[in-house]
Formats: structure tokens, C-alpha cells, sequence
């Protein structure tokens, strides 16, 4: 994890403060249900809980002590014994080191998805806002990076509305995949410990069951978890992408806010860079990164090993943190984007008139004249254009194959004709016009 790009709340869930209190509630939880059914003295369960709640588990202490036992659970159950007492004993009866370790993995991601989530909510409140602020403000639309017809760009954003309407909805499913604990012992049959233990932990700390853990809980659900991740990182990346392409000096329709004070090159002062959507770029190829691996930690042998185990301890903490970074950077650029209407008309212009050759060709064709001749004509009048002979609309008028009178010619040139379903569109997506 890069703390250049990391948000405090999303660091505190990977801490090893965290980690640590975590594995304490699992076991103490644990101990409470193991109580009830007399597997342990009630008072010793108690006993448990009123020395460790409030405790500080020290990590040097804990990692001291596993220099020695080369495994972190034992470490740390030996240090609980150092703040508990004798009553420690009574800890992790029947259980086994990846009922503490997966069930807290558990925790850390879906808390860290309630962040994204959260995150994701500023992206569409963002994105809604501009959207419905520029839903009329005319914008060429590119297809293969050049000029294909009229758009606007309120209807740009809703495209983005929607689609991270699915990562919102990616996100939650992922985290009530992810949401599982697993408390049944060496290779996952329960021999040494209730199931009802396994319940009432997952109900204290907000999971459900795993319906067979093998020891360990099946890597599937990690690999859809961190498959979500590296969509929504995609979808991350394809608005930035946009923006950057937006910001080009030749284009200049919209760009990144640039803060008083802020300089955009070392050598050039005039400089104004898409720092902030290049950045983005990056990070979702960093959280892209994670996906593989977590494809590849499914297929672990028999009943458990721990190939897995080294590959999460990194990819856990640096995609959900940097996801959850990029989403609230991105938010921050599409809330205080610049926006320039008449750019984005003079680009219209740009090829006078060019962007309404299929409503002429189409209007050709409703006269009579066969699709063929009448894209040909079209074609022809617009390749002049290309070549910077003269408007577009006055080479239809002087070619005998354009058979329409001038007034309706004219009328095809209007920019309303592109916008009529806009209000549809947005009903879609905001769910009101």
C-alpha cells in the first residue's frame, strides 16, 4: 500500500490494531458460545472479555514472541495469555488458525466495500449533478476518436451515471459474497467445535456462515470479490480516460480544476496537466493487478495450504485502499471539472457541418433516391469538406443529385433534432426527465 494515495479510514481497516481486536472478538465471541454450552467455564469466558475489551495488544510484543513460534495466531493467542491470565487457556478450543485468520479477512473487506460503496456514492452525486447541469449543452460526439454527430454532454455523463450505477451494485454483491465466516475447525468438520459457535460468531460480527469450509473459506468468493474491484476500477479508468482526452489543447471541451498556486511542468510555466486523471489511470492498473492473483489462490490444494495466504496480506489491503483513494479522487475531479459550452460548439463547427451527413442521406432516401446513390452523394459533398474546399451545406445545394428543396436541406442542420430523446434517456438513469 502506497500512502500517497490513501484515505485514513481505509488505512485504520488494514492496521495491525485492527487486525489484532478483530481476532480477539473472534475468539472471545467464540468463547462466550462455548460457555453457554459448557465447553468452557462461564466465568473464564468472562473473565476473557473484561481483561481484553479495552486492552492494547502490542504488536512488537506480538511479533517478538512469533520470531520464536513462526506463527502469527499462536503469537498472538500467547500475548492475549500475557494481558488474561490463566483463563486464557480457554481461547481457541477446538479451532483452528484459519477460523480467525479467514473470518477476519472477511470483516476487513466487507468493511472496506462499505467505504467503496460510500465512495461510489460520491461518484454518482457527482456525476448527477454535472449531468443534469449540462443536459442540453450541445457536444460532438467521436467514434474512433473522430467527429461522428451531435451529443450533449449532460448525456455523456449520464452514460457514466449508469455505469457506475453497476459498480454500486457490483460492490454490494460482492460484499455480501465476501461476508462469510467460517469457524469449524481442522479441516472444516466441526469435530472440536460446534457449529452453533460458528453461527453466533457470524452474527456478532455481522457475517453469515459458510455453508462447507474445508479449513479454509473457498477462494471463489475472494476472486469475485477483487473480480468487482477491477471493474470498477475499469470504469474508473475509462471516465478519466475521457476527461484527459477532453483536456487535449486542440479540444479543451472540459478539464481538470487547476488550484491557484498549482504549476504544471518544472521546465514549462504555461503548463496545465491531467495529473489527476493520469494518476487515476495508474491506480487501476494497481488494483487491476490484484485480480489474477486472486483468480489464481482458488485452486488450493486438498483441504487447505497456504499459497494464498502471502498473496492476500498484499493484494487486501493495497486494492481496496487504492480503490477506495481513486474513487474519491475521481469524484473530486468531476465535482470541480471545468466545462467550456463554447468549445465544445466551435468542435461542433469544426467540420461545417459534416456531423449531420446521415440525416441528409437518410432525408435522400425517404425523396426516393436508392441508399447507394445517395450516400454516394453524400460522401462525395463531405470529402470536399474534408479537404477544406468549403461548407458542406452549400456543396449540397450546387449538386443536381441532392433533389430536396433548400428550405427542408436547411432544416436538416438543426442541432435540436439530435437532443429530442434526451429526456428519455435521463429518465432511464435518474429516474425522472
Amino acid at each position: 500500500m502506497i500512502t500517497r494515495y490513501s484515505r485514513p479510514d481505509a488505512v485504520a481497516i488494514w492496521s495491525q490494531e485492527t487486525k489484532y481486536r478483530i481476532w480477539f472478538e473472534i475468539e472471545a465471541h467464540a468463547a462466550t458460545k462455548m460457555a453457554e454450552l459448557g465447553v468452557i467455564p462461564t466465568d473464564a469466558a468472562e473473565a476473557i472479555w473484561a481483561k481484553g475489551k479495552d486492552a492494547v495488544f502490542d504488536a512488537d510484543r506480538i511479533d517478538e514472541i512469533e520470531r520464536t513460534t513462526k506463527h502469527d495466531v499462536i503469537a498472538f493467542l500467547t500475548h492475549v495469555a500475557e494481558i488474561v491470565g490463566e483463563e486464557a487457556r480457554f481461547l481457541h478450543q477446538g479451532m483452528t488458525s484459519s477460523d480467525v485468520l479467514d473470518t477476519c479477512f472477511a470483516v476487513q473487506l466487507a468493511r472496506s466495500a462499505d467505504l467503496l460503496i460510500g465512495g461510489v456514492d460520491r461518484v454518482l452525486a457527482a456525476l448527477e449533478t454535472r449531468a443534469k447541469e449540462h443536459k442540453f449543452t450541445p457536444q460532438v460526439g467521436r467514434s474512433h476518436g473522430i467527429h461522428a454527430e451531435p451529443i450533449t454532454f449532460g448525456l455523456k455523463l449520464a452514460g457514466y451515471h449508469a455505469e457506475f450505477q453497476r459498480a454500486k451494485r457490483r460492490l454490494i454483491t460482492a460484499r455480501e459474497e465476501i461476508a462469510t465466516c467460517a469457524i469449524s475447525g481442522a479441516v472444516g468438520t466441526f469435530a472440536n467445535v460446534d457449529p452453533a459457535v460458528e453461527q453466533y460468531v457470524a452474527d456478532q460480527m455481522g457475517l453469515q456462515v459458510e455453508p462447507v469450509s474445508t479449513q479454509v473459506i473457498p477462494r471463489d468468493r475472494h476472486a469475485a470479490f477483487f473480480a468487482a474491484l477491477g471493474v470498477v476500477a475499469s470504469s474508473i479508468e475509462r471516465l478519466a480516460t475521457e476527461v484527459r482526452h477532453l483536456q487535449r489543447t486542440e479540444v479543451l471541451e472540459a478539464e481538470e480544476f487547476f488550484d491557484k498556486g498549482q504549476k504544471g511542468s518544472s521546465a514549462m510555466p504555461h503548463k496545465r496537466n491531467p495529473i489527476l486523471t493520469e494518476n487515476l489511470t495508474g491506480l487501476a492498473r494497481l488494483v487491476r493487478s490484484s485480480v489474477v492473483p486472486a483468480m489464481e489462490n482458488v485452486a488450493l490444494w486438498h483441504e487447505r495450504d497456504i499459497s494464498h495466504s502471502s498473496v492476500e496480506r498484499g493484494i487486501g489491503p493495497d486494492a481496496t485502499i487504492h480503490l477506495d483513494f481513486a474513487l474519491h479522487r475521481l469524484a473530486g475531479v468531476v465535482e470541480r471539472m471545468n466545462i467550456y459550452p463554447e468549445n465544445m460548439q466551435k468542435n461542433i463547427d469544426l467540420l461545417g457541418g459534416l456531423v449531420h451527413s446521415q440525416r441528409v442521406m437518410l432525408a435522400l432516401t425517404q425523396a426516393g433516391v436508392s441508399r447507394e446513390d445517395a450516400y454516394a452523394a453524400v460522401q462525395e459533398n463531405a470529402m470536399k469538406v474534408w479537404r477544406g474546399e468549403g461548407r458542406f451545406l452549400d456543396f449540397l445545394k450546387a449538386d443536381a443529385r441532392v433533389t430536396l428543396p433548400e428550405a427542408q436541406l436547411e432544416a436538416l442542420f438543426d442541432l435540436g433534432y439530435h437532443t429530442k430523446h434526451v429526456n428519455t434517456v435521463f429518465a432511464r438513469v435518474f429516474g425522472d426527465a
